[in-house]
């Protein structure tokens, strides 16, 4: 799915026409969380979620917080591998497990730290507890009334917000912003110090992040087409020109979008016509089947907390104390 541009402008007619869907959409979540008895898990659990469909930097943010936590215990991930065709719990082996099979964001987690897909989070996260899990990071699941977290963090992208700042399909919230921030423990801001009115607002302690390049030299002063299928491909492509990239031209597809020979093939022939180097993002890549992936170059990012100490903090707070839960968070 491509979201629609009325999604990132402020509130026009499309936006006004939809908004009466947005409003039953809204209903119809807030009566699901009243009515879901929430599973309690054996072990804490901390949810990373966002409140806008599409890409805000949750497993980056999932890929740092299980490095942080791996120093002390044994971290897994359940995510519910959007995009892969095995329903789970099933724990994912790069080796033997593909895009197809498991979703993209559950390879790019697999590679960090033991991942379990599970489209029945609470069965996912009971396979994984029983495998040794002493904390579970859930990958997504904010909306999910289904599981009782021990911590609920909400990843809000700094520069893109909230969009036209209404629910579904009138835009891009999944819930309102307001009743979204309430249910949050934190909120986790990634990119420019300027935070939006609304995080401002909410009163909840901010974990500020920036995505970081990793070796951006490779790309500096390089001739480059760039091909994106995420949530905001122009930020992928913003990034490759702040790290030097001579962006010769970009494709955008939808997300998780399954790239064919015959799309590849004419990326190969556009970058050869451009005298340039064909590059995407880590996510995109590993989307990629094997044979197509020989000469595509990988422009990959990390996520630097500004204050780590922080971070480690907190999730301490939820190991000292893990009855405490967000039942509807």
């Amino acid at each position: 799915m491509r979201a629609p541009e009325f999604w990132h402008a402020p509130p026009g007619l499309a936006a006004g026409l939809l908004t009466p869907l947005g409003t039953v959409w809204d209903t119809a979540a807030r009566l699901r969380r009243a009515l879901t008895r929430p599973y309690r898990a054996p072990v804490p659990v901390v949810c990373v979620g966002n409140l806008v469909a599409g890409g805000s930097g949750k497993t980056p943010v999932v890929l740092s917080l299980a490095r942080l936590a791996a120093r002390h215990m044994a971290a897994h991930v359940v995510t519910r591998g959007y995009g892969g065709r095995l329903a789970g719990p099933v724990r994912v082996d790069p080796t033997r497990h593909d895009a197809i099979a498991v979703g993209d964001e559950a390879l790019l987690i697999a590679a960090v730290t033991p991942c379990w897909i599970a489209r029945d989070r609470a069965a996912g996260i009971r396979a994984a507890a029983t495998a040794g899990a002493e904390l579970v990071l859930l990958d997504d699941g904010f909306q999910n009334p289904s599981i009782a977290k021990n911590l609920s963090l909400v990843v809000v992208d700094a520069e893109y917000g909230f969009g036209n700042s209404r629910v579904m399909p009138a835009g891009p919230l999944r819930e309102p912003i307001g009743a979204g921030l309430a249910r949050a423990d934190a909120i986790v801001l990634i990119g420019k110090d300027d935070a939006p009115d609304s995080v401002d607002r909410a009163g909840r302690p901010v974990l500020r992040a920036t995505l970081v390049p990793r070796h951006a030299d490779r790309v500096a002063g390089a001739r480059v087409v760039a091909f994106a299928g995420i949530g905001r491909p122009a930020k992928f492509f913003a990034s490759l020109t702040a790290s030097g990239a001579i962006v010769a031209a970009t494709q955008s597809f939808p997300d998780h979008h399954p790239f064919t020979e015959i799309q590849i093939a004419r990326l190969r022939q556009q970058a050869s016509d451009s005298d340039a180097i064909l590059v995407t993002t880590a996510k995109d890549w590993v989307r990629l089947p094997s044979p197509l992936r020989w000469d595509i170059a990988v422009f990959k990012v990390d996520l630097r907390w500004h204050d780590e100490c922080e971070v480690a903090q907190l999730l301490a707070a939820v190991l000292r104390h893990p009855a405490h839960d967000r039942t509807n968070g």
